[in-house]
């Protein structure tokens, strides 16, 4: 059932509400709601050697293709292949969802968290940030571009250096107890000394892997970083449109929040959270339960956006626009009415919080 966008909410005011089912004045019967939510290690399991699968044949490309000019798509199809799970499993790690044995999710959290190049404890805190208060101005800690987005914030956004940029200053912030605003405001104050170590651990790791590829373990610039580099901005043309031209401080989910349809390789790489509005309504289901919920909720849900292709070029194409002060409405994807404009200067609502 397709539903009317709210507009950008009371913007002066600044009133907040937990952004979740019951802000969405969605329901689900407690009992089915219990039966999606329960954990299991079994999937999740299964999904590693998949995924470690994947890396093996996607990676065997790679190595094919070194010395000529094959190895760069071989690394691009590698690299989303090694990207894309990386943030997803460790968004799914950070929730506490992707395994019922908790020292199995943890460890796993922190193999990604180490991939993604971010600290997991500040990923956990900021993640849980961002569902309370889902594209609340001045209050989401993950709201990772300017609103309304324009072409310059798009290029810097996809091409992965605003996100690297990020996550590096992050990580020698929290080493040199440095710590944000917002930091203090999302992260328990006796959590602080372990998040310094673990930066510390992080950044050491990082000069050891620059310090063996400069001694000659070319293979590491071969199979993770320059491949890492190229899979980030697929897997941020996948994040990207969760959120951008949605609706800011609206208490619904149903406004700030994208569901896209999606193939099924790309559902197995994003760990099915194509279904986002979903995932917002109810975190506590895991990945593997996603689609089920869809299917319960579906209802009374928007009708998803067309897939990750279609979607992204919408996106693409009214940004533009937008930069060139030229009409803004989207020709199917969902907006929030306030970014559907005839065009003119931009007036910035809200800034990058990450």
């Amino acid at each position: 059932m397709q539903q009317p966008l709210s507009g950008v909410g009371n913007l002066t005011a600044q009133t907040f509400i937990a952004t979740n089912a019951d802000s969405s004045d969605i329901t689900l019967d407690r009992k089915t709601l219990k039966a999606l939510a329960r954990r299991s290690d079994l999937p999740g399991l299964i999904y590693l050697a998949k995924w470690f699968l994947a890396l093996l044949v996607s990676g065997y490309g790679v190595y094919l293709g070194l010395g000529t000019l094959w190895v760069w798509p071989a690394m691009l199809i590698y690299g989303t292949v090694l990207s894309v799970p990386v943030y997803a499993m460790s968004h799914e790690t950070a929730h506490g969802t992707a395994f019922r044995t908790r020292w199995l999710n943890e460890t796993v959290m922190w193999v990604c968290a180490l991939l993604y190049l971010e600290e997991p404890l500040h990923r956990r805190y900021t993640h849980t940030n961002h569902h309370t208060y889902t594209w609340h101005v001045g209050k989401d800690s993950q709201m990772p571009f300017d609103t309304p987005m324009t072409f310059p914030n798009w290029l810097i956004e996809v091409s992965g250096f605003a996100l690297t940029r990020s996550h590096l200053r992050m990580l020698i912030q929290l080493a040199t107890a440095r710590y944000t605003e917002t930091m203090k405001s999302v992260i328990p104050a006796d959590e602080f000394p372990r998040l310094r170590r673990n930066a510390w651990c992080f950044l050491g790791f990082y000069i050891a892997l620059g310090i063996a590829i400069a001694l000659g373990a070319a293979w590491l610039w071969w199979f993770l970083v320059l491949p890492t580099l190229l899979g980030r901005s697929v897997m941020l043309l996948m994040t990207l449109i969760q959120h951008v031209e949605m609706a800011e401080n609206s208490p619904s989910i149903l406004n700030s929040t994208r569901s896209c349809r999606s193939s099924p390789i790309a559902s197995f790489l994003y760990l099915n959270m194509e279904n986002h509005v979903e995932h917002h309504l109810y975190p506590q289901v895991p990945f593997f339960a996603l689609p089920a919920l869809h299917q319960e909720l579906k209802g009374q849900l928007p009708t998803p956006d067309p897939g990750f292709w279609r979607t992204n070029l919408e996106v693409l194409s009214v940004v533009i626009r937008r930069s060139l002060g030229r009409n803004t409405k989207a020709w199917t994807i969902r907006q929030a009415p306030h970014m559907v404009t005839d065009g003119g200067s931009v007036t910035r609502i809200s800034e990058r919080s990450m």
